[in-house]
């Protein structure tokens, strides 16, 4: 019998249960996957709180990006067989040893991308993609504020948009993280811990600030982000690692420079197929190149996945951490 971690009410790490789980067999446009790899997430600790509503209600599967191996396809299926390796990010299912899926949400791992890189990538990686090349088009002479440089997309974005020709400033909690990303294509990093992030920003761009900050933190790091922007400068909302960002008026926008705001999802900006495999493109060709390396810092077994999520919440983990089932 297949396996996987199930949550039937929300609550700490200890609500994650390692059951029994038949995947059941793949109907009209789905397949049966064998996983090999799975990706820890923030996303999935916000499931497991309760601070995201678990889709479908309880119990929940959780997890957001896996790789594995086809076993079986349904009917309608004819551009994959048993045996292609494939990778998805999608919003809940990823914590199990199998699993039916939509065909049409997953994508084939190219040669030369192992199921492990494949698995630690595609959530944050594409995170990557649509945070750098569609939400904010940054361009070479850009300067931009990432915090949690050394978290999984922040080591993912950082290399890719020093790629891109951008000024890469970010923020991290400790010398080992910063130097991490240092490595992973971060400029300047400010440890803000021991530093005003505000004020370590006006200093390393002269006063000019930055085009665009992405904050993946929300509640500790909000509105002082705002503060690290020029005029005219955008406000990136994608997470909110220490809790939400608190109601604010749109006329702190006004007032702090004519600034654009926006708090966009990786699954809508990859809803329709199209988006999704360009997306996936654009990840494969700049890891396949050189240009973004992924390192797995990370590896937990699934059955131990309560152990990742003490780990990730007490920021004991770095960079890209992978559950194998």
């Amino acid at each position: 019998m297949s396996k996987a971690i199930r949550i039937h009410a929300n609550g700490g790490p200890e609500v994650l249960t390692y059951e029994d789980a038949d995947p059941g067999r793949p109907g009209s446009e789905q397949i049966l996957i064998r996983h090999t790899a799975i990706g820890l997430n923030f996303i999935d600790v916000y499931h497991r709180t309760g601070l995201y509503p678990p889709p479908g209600g309880f119990p929940l599967i959780p997890g957001s990006e896996a790789a594995g191996v086809v076993l079986e396809v349904g009917q309608g299926v004819d551009w994959l067989k048993p045996g292609d390796r494939i990778a998805y990010s999608t919003n809940v299912g990823a914590y199990a040893e199998q699993r039916v899926i939509a065909a049409d949400r997953v994508v084939r791992i190219p040669d030369g991308i192992s199921d492990e890189q494949a698995a630690a990538m595609m959530l944050k990686g594409m995170t990557a993609e649509y945070l750098l090349r569609r939400t904010f088009k940054v361009k070479a002479g850009d300067t931009i504020l990432f915090h949690a440089a050394a978290g999984g997309v922040g080591l993912i974005l950082g290399q890719w948009a020093k790629h891109l020709g951008a000024t890469v400033i970010g923020t991290a909690s400790s010398t080992d993280k910063i130097e991490l990303a240092k490595a992973h294509g971060f400029d300047h990093v400010i440890n803000y811990k021991e530093q005003d992030f505000v004020a370590g920003v006006a200093a390393i761009t002269g006063g000019r600030k930055c085009d665009v900050v992405y904050d993946s933190v929300g509640n500790d790091t909000f509105p002082a982000s705002l503060d690290c922007l020029r005029p005219l400068g955008m406000f990136v909302s994608f997470g909110q690692s220490s809790g939400p960002i608190p109601p604010f008026s749109m006329s702190l926008l006004a007032q702090k420079g004519s600034l654009f705001a926006t708090r966009p999802t990786l699954f809508v900006y990859n809803a329709k197929r199209e988006d999704l495999d360009a997306s996936a493109a654009a990840l494969f060709e700049v890891v396949l190149s050189g240009a973004v390396k992924v390192k797995i810092n990370q590896r937990y077994a699934l059955k131990d996945v309560g152990k990742a999520h003490s780990d990730l919440e007490g920021r004991r983990t770095t960079g890209t951490t992978i559950l194998i089932p």
